[in-house]
């Protein structure tokens, strides 16, 4: 594991970089976080109402989702100093909003019931184009967040979680991953397009109890993390904070779940929870797909992001890092932190430790801790953006060497 450097000696090291201004690197608020040999945190933006997920637009400024303000604010940093000067609500009245992306020339929002897409057609900063593009979704119970991104085929892609904690689905759409054309209608290619039940025409995939969020790697791939079922205690199951999500398949909730920790070697095949009988979906764990890496059980992860970018070291470049929410009903607290996995030769194969330091000490339940991030988002310089919607802080990570 990389030796971990405190911030407040990195700062010192920084005086004078144009990285961030000194002001803003020395802010109380991150002088307590943490992060390896040659990185250093900045507060980027603060006063947000439970800030989510994250977007980068065009010109490299961030678009943040705010579930607890029900709305989308633009940050911009138009001097470069690492610090966002201005804070706009370009949308309003989105319950729970969750997740922001761009796609053809509007910015899709994932709300609690719904899908819509928001647009400056005529560049003056203010979104007067809004469109609902699907209410073809659950509606907002237990699970209530959603998340959508875009796939390289084009088609829109929906995450929506379960609406109990081990409770076998009466709509299909729940616990599921979606997936839909840009307009909300259904793709001719999905596997269940046909189905005469229409509840599982927009399926791409099953079985995920609560996948917050999914990426897309360079050839094409669909990963995604996954929230287990609770209740059978500090250990079981392992967090699936990887699962290579395919055409067609499930993924064992709330039947079976994958019994390895850490990479997950090939031949694995997932246990069943014996508190479900089987039904409905899946008859054996033979027919559930197994995680490609797990962690902690209650590790809760939340944002996911593969770093494209090339401003961070070699080593870093290509890897997995995860918003880790940390637990709130374990008996032995899991860290709410943002955690690097490892990828090699395209599967994750380790992983550790980024950005720590957003609770008091390692017996502090995240649920009442300082800080806990929950989305990041890779920046157009390269730089990486966390948001923790504990305090409402938006943090810049940059590499200085």
């Amino acid at each position: 594991m990389r030796r971990i450097l405190g911030i407040g000696l990195a700062l010192t090291l920084l005086t004078g970089l144009s990285a961030f201004t000194p002001a803003a690197a020395q802010d109380s608020a991150v002088a307590r976080l943490k992060a390896p040999d040659g990185f250093t945190v900045g507060l980027f933006a603060k006063g947000l109402n439970k800030p989510r997920l994250m977007t980068v637009g065009d010109d490299g400024s961030l678009y943040v989702a705010e579930e607890g303000g029900s709305s989308v604010t633009h940050l911009t940093d138009a001097d470069g100093d690492g610090v966002a000067e201005k804070q706009d609500v370009i949308a309003q009245n989105m319950p729970l909003a969750h997740a922001v992306e761009w796609h053809d020339g509007w910015l899709y929002v994932s709300e609690g019931n719904q899908i819509e897409r928001i647009q400056d057609a005529d560049g003056d900063g203010k979104f007067e184009g809004r469109e609902v593009v699907t209410t073809n979704i659950p509606a907002a119970v237990h699970h209530v967040t959603r998340t959508v991104h875009f796939g390289p085929d084009g088609k829109m892609y929906v995450s929506v979680g379960s609406s109990s904690n081990n409770d076998p689905e009466t709509d299909p759409r729940r616990a599921a991953i979606l997936r839909f054309n840009p307009d909300g209608s259904i793709p001719d290619d999905n596997p269940y397009a046909k189905d005469a039940d229409k509840q599982r025409q927009p399926i791409w995939a099953e079985g995920l109890r609560n996948s917050i969020d999914f990426i897309f790697t360079a050839d094409g791939k669909l990963w995604a993390d996954h929230n287990g079922s609770d209740d059978l205690g500090n250990d079981i199951p392992p967090e699936k904070v990887v699962i290579n999500v395919e055409k067609g398949k499930n993924y064992g909730w709330p039947y079976c779940y994958t019994p390895a920790q850490g990479a997950v070697p090939a031949g694995t095949v997932d246990v069943q929870d014996t508190r479900v009988p089987f039904g409905g979906s899946i008859s054996s764990c033979d027919q559930s797909a197994p995680a490609l890496f797990t962690d902690l059980a209650h590790s809760a992860p939340i944002g996911m992001t593969m770093y494209s970018g090339t401003a961070f070291p070699a080593d870093y470049q290509g890897n997995i890092f995860e918003a880790y929410h940390g637990s709130w009903n374990s008996t032995q607290p899991r860290d709410c932190k943002v955690q690097m996995i490892v990828v090699k030769d395209g599967v994750p194969v380790s992983s550790e430790p980024f950005l720590t330091g957003f609770r008091d000490n390692d017996q502090q339940d995240c649920a009442s801790a300082w800080g806990r991030p929950a989305g990041v988002a890779v920046g157009k310089k390269g730089e990486l953006f966390v948001s923790d919607d504990q305090n409402g802080n938006v943090y810049r990570v940059v590499y200085t060497g």
